[in-house]
């Protein structure tokens, strides 16, 4: 199993992941042509895809689902409640290539299991997924408010994170947005913090080697040297030493990660 953040942050998230049989692409949330060219930055083609992932319905998860969809005939899966709040932004897609896949449910494609499972954010039914194969775990994880206990259960001990990390709680309080908008971010059903995001890390890792990609960084509330040094430093209180069998790593709003083995 194979995968590339394509994409983090409020401009746009894409996420890819493949196996030797199948491939697949949670949400698209950037523009059809920019969503080409993040594929052919790392040698794939939207057109091999057996079929796009949609977490919930906001337009930095699915701005481009509608175009790349329709042009390359690729299959839609989300839930019903997020089908229905996604109708009128997405444009018409086909019948035959609208799929739903129920939160707390695994589908079987061939020796990959996609488990999906609930997060709190202000979404019409928001959920992330989490890839098996041959005892190896990617755990997907943004755009929620804090991490559950039930959360924590289904990404625990996964071998790879694509873990959100949004602000700097501090940063977001001085900074130049409204009120409404802090509060938002703040709640149980905004964006997880820097120092609350590394306690949620360091209650589901297990003592084997990990790479945690740091994902959905605010670009007004958070940098990437922040975000790395506020959760290197919150795990460092929780015993856990970065370098050790622990990678965090760092992901673009429009460039890329490289393709790598989970």
């Amino acid at each position: 199993m194979r995968f590339s953040v394509l994409a983090s942050g409020s401009s746009g998230n894409a996420i890819y992941i493949e196996n030797d049989q199948h491939s697949f692409l949670v949400d698209a949330g950037l523009s059809g042509r920019k969503m080409e060219e993040l594929f052919a930055s790392i040698g794939k083609k939207m057109g091999d895809l057996d079929g796009i992932l949609v977490t919930h319905e906001h337009s930095d998860h699915i701005k481009g689902l509608g175009i790349v969809a329709r042009k390359h005939k690729v299959p839609v899966y989300a839930n019903a409640k997020t089908w229905l709040a996604m109708d009128g932004l997405v444009g018409a897609i086909p019948v035959e290539q609208r799929f739903h896949f129920d939160m707390d449910t695994v589908k079987a494609f061939g020796s990959l299991n996609i488990e999906s499972f609930a997060v709190s954010h202000d979404a019409a039914d928001p959920m992330f997924y989490v890839f098996h194969e041959n005892g190896r775990k990617l755990a997907l994880i943004t755009d929620t408010g804090y991490v559950s206990d039930r959360m924590k259960g289904v990404i625990q001990a996964a071998d790879a994170y694509v873990f959100e990390s949004n602000h700097d709680v501090g940063m977001l309080q001085m900074g130049r947005y409204p009120w409404s908008v802090k509060r938002r971010i703040l709640s149980d059903v905004g964006h997880v913090s820097n120092e609350d995001a590394a306690v949620a890390m360091s209650e589901v890792m297990a003592e084997k080697p990990t790479r945690i990609y740091l994902s959905h960084l605010s670009k007004d509330n958070n940098m990437k040297d922040l975000a790395r040094m506020s959760v290197e430093q919150t795990l460092q209180t929780k015993g856990i030493i970065v370098g050790e069998y622990v990678d965090l790593l760092d992901t673009d709003a429009n460039v890329p990660t490289e393709l790598v083995i989970v």
